[in-house]
């Protein structure tokens, strides 16, 4: 049986027992226990009780944190001309069209968010063996197929979070960072989950949010009640 670090035996002394705690106890656990060299980003994982493989329970969406998420996010805009000028003097990383899929093909992805004007799609929609598996093809569900470059591009850049349900049921997101303060940590993750909440889809059943745990990068995970969560 592997050995752990003082650290790491510390940390899990620190989280032994505690369970299905309030949003405030659960922040101020994690992050008076994310002690490594580096900003540690705090995370939120929720168990949902949907099977994304029926159209009807699947689950995504998307929601503008209130203190933002501590990354820098990285913006691919797909737009040519007065948009693709827009999408620069708006702060993107990276515009283009053409040259951008080609940029794509080759492997070289260096962004973290990727946003398209409605005429592009038809070249963008060559990238989604790519694109699809990263999260990253444009969708205007999620407001990332849009004239507004403008407004997604600040959007992306000022902390708003995409979520997707995965196979096993679960959403994840980073919602901030351990420098945090602990009461911007909390309105983050009720903002998160609040946001999940509301994309409940019509095809599910019964018990729709199942767990909630929340971690930072290097440290232990830890329950949160869903009732106090959600505000219920």
């Amino acid at each position: 049986m592997a050995k752990h670090g003082k650290r790491t035996t510390a940390a899990r002394e620190q989280f032994a027992g505690k369970r299905n705690l309030t949003v405030e106890e659960a922040v101020a656990l994690v992050k008076n226990n994310a002690n490594a060299k580096f900003d540690e980003t705090v995370e939120i994982a929720m168990n949902l009780g949907v099977d994304p493989r029926h159209a009807d329970q699947m689950v995504r969406g998307v929601v503008a944190l209130p203190n933002g998420t501590g990354k820098t996010m990285r913006v691919a805009v797909f737009a040519r001309d007065a948009k693709a000028e827009e999408a620069k003097a708006a702060g993107a990383d990276i515009v283009g069209a053409e040259d951008l899929m080609e940029i794509v093909q080759s492997g070289k992805i260096e962004f973290d968010r990727c946003i398209a004007t409605p005429d592009m799609m038809p070249i963008v929609g060559r990238l989604g063996k790519v694109l699809g598996p990263r999260n990253l093809m444009p969708n205007p569900k999620v407001g990332t197929v849009t004239m507004d470059v403008k407004a997604a591009v600040e959007a992306a850049k000022g902390g708003e979070v995409q979520f997707k349900v995965e196979k096993a049921g679960v959403v994840h997101a980073g919602i901030g960072k351990a420098s945090f303060g602990e009461d911007k940590l909390v309105e983050n993750v009720r903002a998160f989950v609040e946001a999940v909440s509301k994309a409940r889809p019509a095809g599910a059943k019964g018990s729709y949010m199942k767990k909630i745990v929340v971690s930072s990068t290097m440290g232990p995970s830890v329950t949160i009640s869903v009732e106090n969560a959600a505000g219920n």
